[in-house]
């Protein structure tokens, strides 16, 4: 695939592509309306933070830092609740320092939440019992009851979307602000599940470790670490229903550039990423550091049109690839892709998505993921990177602070049959809080061992 002839840009300019996965309103004029609407509202984020993210995500391409990108497969609106918000905003937090502790440089911390709300689908339209409606897509477009009236794309949708984005990132920076990082101690983590696990020693000596530098900390300076240190904190969504983000995109006369001010680090998907098509017209516009999703089925000619398209300039910080071949095909698919990026002379920011491709259906037909399989494809994509003379700077995982049932395997050994418990996901499964933590145990303990080996 070639890339396109670039051209003069505007928010709107995507209109005149071909545009994949966008829902069809049964009334433009109130789409028209809402849209809008939503223009004239306050961004949810602003431009000097988006700049501070790509300069971050700069020093992670340099291997100076460390991306943790994590959160739900898809929000919904029902779960803006604090509980729930504390609950992810909890988990991350704790993981980034994990990772801190084992890989011995900054982490950014970047949430998959404040605007996940719309999600691809392989179909226009589902089949139940005879009975032909829209797909669910997430609820900034339309409902999951399977009813005509659920189903139907609904405008309004939009700005309940707008509203539960600006709430949850205001709570979470509340949060931060008013000293939630002090909840980085491991006495205030339940470590219940590290009982269960064969690295039972390292799991403790590293909690641990943690817990004696923090006390060290607060003992010399005789502050609490959330008073010294600020735990920046980062929203991003897929920036998949376009009108949606062309009306949270402003001009900064100041940087002289436009942003798109309805999340710090927008992405695009695979099913949505055609150098001809219209998210990538509206991606390559907007200032904020942006990521694409990868899979076995690009092929290098595509990817380098990609990698050239959307960082014409190549920017530091600019372009994050996110990778996700499943631990079955890494070996064999991630080095063609590292290569074809060398060969254009640019810089990205490679990233690990363990989870997509490593989806199955569990004996009793719900989607599910191994923990065994996630963990086996990080491994492999920080080897394999390795080998390429190449380095993998973060980490984009599907997660909840809940106690779901969703991913077997981890310490606790949870099977098919264990799934039925708790299984609350309306797209795709997700780690459990207790799963994430012990993944990011289990890379620091292995960034550690590979130290080791280095001495």
């Amino acid at each position: 695939m070639r890339s396109p002839v670039t051209t003069p840009w505007h928010p709107a300019g995507w209109q005149a592509r071909p545009a994949q996965q966008q829902p069809k309103y049964a009334n433009p004029a109130h789409l028209e309306r809402v849209v809008a609407q939503l223009s004239r509202l306050p961004p949810i984020v602003v431009s000097w933070e988006v700049d501070a993210l790509r300069e971050q995500l700069a020093a992670a391409q340099r291997g100076q830092a460390f991306l943790l990108q994590g959160g739900d497969c898809a929000e919904t609106y029902a779960d803006c609740q604090s509980d729930l918000i504390a609950k992810k905003l909890k988990i991350l937090l704790q993981m980034s320092l994990v990772l801190l502790h084992g890989l011995k440089k900054p982490i950014i911390r970047v949430g998959r939440m404040a605007g996940q709300y719309a999600k691809p689908r392989s179909a226009d339209m589902e089949t139940k019992n005879g009975v032909t409606l829209p797909s669910y897509r997430g609820d900034l477009v339309n409902r999951p009851e399977f009813t005509p009236e659920a189903r139907e794309p609904d405008p309004d949708l939009l700005l309940r979307g707008y509203e539960r984005a600006a709430l949850t990132l205001n709570f979470v920076r509340a949060l931060v602000d008013g000293g939630f990082a002090d909840l980085h101690h491991p006495e205030y983590w339940d470590l219940g599940f590290v009982h269960h696990s064969p690295l039972k020693t390292s799991y403790e000596r590293i909690a641990g470790s943690i817990a004696d530098a923090l006390d060290f900390f607060e003992g010399m300076s005789g502050r609490r670490v959330h008073e010294a240190m600020h735990a920046q904190f980062y929203a991003s969504h897929e920036g998949l229903h376009l009108l949606y983000e062309q009306a949270q995109t402003r001009f900064i006369p100041r940087q002289q550039h436009w942003y798109n001010l309805s999340t710090h680090m927008p992405w695009i998907g695979m099913r949505t990423a055609q150098l001809d098509g219209a998210h990538v017209e509206y991606f390559r516009g907007i200032s904020n550091p942006v990521a694409v999703k990868i899979g076995a089925a690009m092929d290098s000619a595509w990817l380098q049109g990609l990698v050239v398209t959307l960082n014409p300039q190549n920017q530091p910080g600019r372009l994050t690839l996110i990778h996700r071949f499943g631990a079955k095909d890494i070996e064999k698919s991630l080095p063609r892709m590292i290569e074809a990026v060398r060969q254009t002379g640019q810089q990205v920011l490679w990233v690990c998505d363990p989870m997509h491709g490593n989806t199955e259906t569990s004996t009793g037909g719900l989607k599910t993921r191994r923990f065994e399989n996630i963990l086996q494809e990080l491994e492999l994509s920080f080897q394999v990177h390795s080998q390429c003379g190449s380095h993998l700077g973060g980490v984009h995982i599907e997660l909840t602070g809940d106690d779901v049932t969703e991913c077997t395997g981890g310490a606790r050994g949870l099977t098919d049959s264990d799934l039925q418990r708790a299984y609350r996901s309306t797209v795709d499964p997700r780690l459990n809080h207790e799963q994430a933590l012990e993944l990011a145990l289990l890379i620091a303990q292995h960034s550690q061992n590979r130290r080791e080996k280095a001495t």
